[in-house]
C-alpha cells in the first residue's frame, strides 16, 4: 500500500528533479552506472558488470537505415525469464484491436460524449482503459484504435506491454508517473507521452484520480510532419521531445506480473523480478514525452482559415504521400487576426475521420456541451462545424472584430484516413450526448437572394 507521502512529487517514489535526454529520433546512450555500456560492440561475450545484452526492435531488421528503429538494453536479467503467458482472468472485454461487424458498428452520425466519471472502486490504468472506436487490425499491421481511460489506483507489482502498436497517451486529469525499461517520465495534463510497441511500462498516479485519451497505431510509428513551405522551423521542435535516462530496479518481486496486450486480448505471465532492471541502454527506439505548450502554431495573417493540418504535432503516415493513418493535431492558444473572415473552423465534410478531445478550457467552435474530458467523433464525409451560438456570435461581430487571442484552452484531434467503427459500449454509454445534433438545428437561413421562382420570373421578363 502506498503511503500518503508516496503520492507527492518530490517524495522518494516521485522525485521532482527527473532528468531527460532531448531530441526526436536521436540515437541516445544512457547508463545509470558509469561503465555499464559496452564499448565498441553491442553484444560482447561478457557484458560490463555481468549484465545481459538484449535488443528491442521497432522495425524489421532489414528496414532502410533511415527508418530502422531499435535499442540495446543491458539488464540484470533478460525479459525472457518468466513463466508461460496465460489468458488474463478476469478478461478485459472492452479492449479491441480487430474491428469488424461482430464487435463494432459503423455510423455516419455525429457523436459526442460527456466526461466519464472516475470509478469509485480501485481501478488502475489497465483496467480503466477501454476502446471507443477504431479501424483495421493489429494482426494485419494496419489500422488504429482510440481508447479512453479513467483510473484512481497505481499499478501494483505489474507492468503493461502492448504488442499491438504504439500508444500516444493524452492525460486530461491527473499526472502520470510512467516507469519504462528506458527510465522514468512524469507526464502532466497538457503533455503527451508515446510508448512504442513492445515496451514494458507501469503507470503510477501521484494525484490519485486520472482520466485521459489514448491513440493507438498498428504497424507504423509516429514521426514529425514535413514542414513544406513553412520552412525549417515551426510547429513541434525536435529538441522539445524528452526521453528518459537509464534507471533501474534490481530488487526481487515475488509474483510480479507482466500483462501483455496481444491482438486486443490480455495475457499474463509471472516472474520473480522487476522488468525495470535495465542499467544502461542505447538506441533510437524509446518512449518520449512532449509539452504541448512548446508548440509553435502557424496561422493565416490576412484572410481565410488555415486547414487544421497546420497544427499537426505528430503523424503516422501511410504509403500514400500526404495521407495519414493517424495525425495528432492540437488547437492551442494563439492569435486570430484574419480580416473579412469567419474565424472559427468552417463547416466541412472530410474524407478523413476526426476524433476530438478537450484537455482544458473551451473549444472555439463549440460554445456549449463540449467539456474537458469529453470527446466527439465526426466520421468520413459526415458534416460538422461550429454550433449555432458560435456562428451567430461570430456573424454579429462582423468585420469590426479586431485581433483576438484565444487563451486558456487545449483541444486536440486524432485524424485518420480509415473509417472508424464504434464499440457498442461507447454507443450505449450513459455519457453519450443524445442531443448533440441539436447544437446545429438552430442554424437559420440568412439568404437574401430571393426565391428560385422570383429569379425565373425575372428571366422570363427579360430582366438580367
Amino acid at each position: 500500500m502506498e503511503s500518503k507521502d508516496d503520492n507527492v512529487t518530490g517524495s522518494p517514489k516521485f522525485p521532482a528533479d527527473l532528468e531527460y535526454q532531448s531530441g526526436f529520433g536521436n540515437h541516445f546512450s544512457s547508463e545509470a552506472i558509469a561503465g555499464a555500456l559496452p564499448r565498441g560492440q553491442n553484444s560482447p561475450l561478457v557484458c560490463p558488470l555481468g549484465l545481459y545484452a538484449e535488443q528491442i526492435s521497432g522495425t524489421s531488421f532489414t528496414s532502410p537505415r533511415k527508418l530502422n528503429q531499435l535499442s540495446w538494453f543491458y539488464r540484470v536479467k533478460p525479459s525472457v525469464t518468466h513463466e508461460p503467458f496465460k489468458p488474463r482472468v478476469p478478461t478485459h472485454e472492452r479492449l479491441v484491436s480487430e474491428f469488424n461487424q461482430s464487435n463494432s458498428s459503423a455510423t455516419p452520425t455525429q457523436l459526442r460524449w460527456k466526461p466519464v466519471d472516475i470509478p469509485e472502486t480501485p481501478t488502475d490504468f489497465i483496467d480503466g482503459l477501454y476502446t471507443v472506436c477504431g479501424a483495421g487490425s493489429s494482426y494485419l499491421r494496419h489500422g488504429f484504435a482510440i481508447h479512453m481511460y479513467t483510473a484512481n489506483k497505481s499499478m501494483d507489482n505489474c507492468a503493461f506491454c502492448n504488442a499491438d502498436g504504439d500508444f500516444l497517451i493524452v492525460p486530461q486529469k491527473g499526472r502520470l508517473w510512467i516507469t519504462t525499461e528506458c527510465g522514468r517520465l512524469q507526464v502532466n495534463p497538457g503533455e503527451i507521452v508515446v510508448i512504442p510497441q513492445g515496451f514494458r511500462f507501469a503507470v503510477d498516479l501521484p494525484d490519485g484520480e486520472s482520466r485521459g485519451y489514448v491513440g493507438e497505431i498498428f504497424g507504423t510509428h509516429f514521426q514529425l510532419p514535413d514542414l513544406g513551405p513553412i520552412g525549417a522551423n515551426g510547429l513541434a521542435a525536435p529538441r522539445d521531445f524528452l526521453v528518459p535516462v537509464a534507471w533501474f530496479d534490481d530488487s526481487c518481486h515475488p509474483g510480479y506480473t507482466i500483462v501483455q496486450k496481444f491482438g486486443g486480448e490480455l495475457f499474463t505471465a509471472k516472474q520473480e523480478f522487476s522488468p525495470f532492471n535495465v542499467v544502461a541502454w542505447h538506441g533510437n527506439y524509446a518512449p518520449y514525452k512532449y509539452d504541448l505548450s512548446k508548440f509553435c502554431p502557424y496561422n493565416t495573417v490576412l484572410f481565410d482559415h488555415s486547414d487544421p493540418s497546420i497544427n499537426t504535432v505528430l503523424t503516422a503516415p501511410t504509403d500514400k504521400p500526404g495521407v495519414a493513418l493517424m495525425d495528432f493535431v492540437i488547437f492551442p492558444p494563439r492569435w486570430l487576426v484574419a480580416e473579412h473572415t469567419f474565424r472559427p473552423p468552417y463547416y466541412h465534410r472530410n474524407c478523413m475521420s476526426e476524433f476530438m478531445g478537450l484537455i482544458y478550457g473551451g473549444y472555439e467552435a463549440k460554445a456549449d456541451g463540449f467539456l474537458p474530458g469529453g470527446a466527439s467523433l465526426h466520421s468520413c464525409m459526415t458534416p460538422h462545424g461550429p454550433d449555432t451560438k458560435t456562428y451567430e456570435k461570430t456573424i454579429a461581430l462582423g468585420n469590426e472584430a479586431g485581433p483576438h487571442r484565444i487563451t486558456g484552452t487545449m483541444a486536440f484531434m486524432f485524424e485518420s484516413c480509415l473509417v472508424p467503427r464504434v464499440c457498442p459500449w461507447a454507443l450505449e454509454s450513459p455519457f453519450i450526448d443524445h442531443d448533440y445534433y441539436q447544437c446545429w438545428i438552430g442554424l437559420k437561413s440568412h439568404f437574401t437572394g430571393g426565391s428560385t421562382d422570383e429569379g425565373n420570373k425575372e428571366l422570363e421578363n427579360g430582366d438580367h
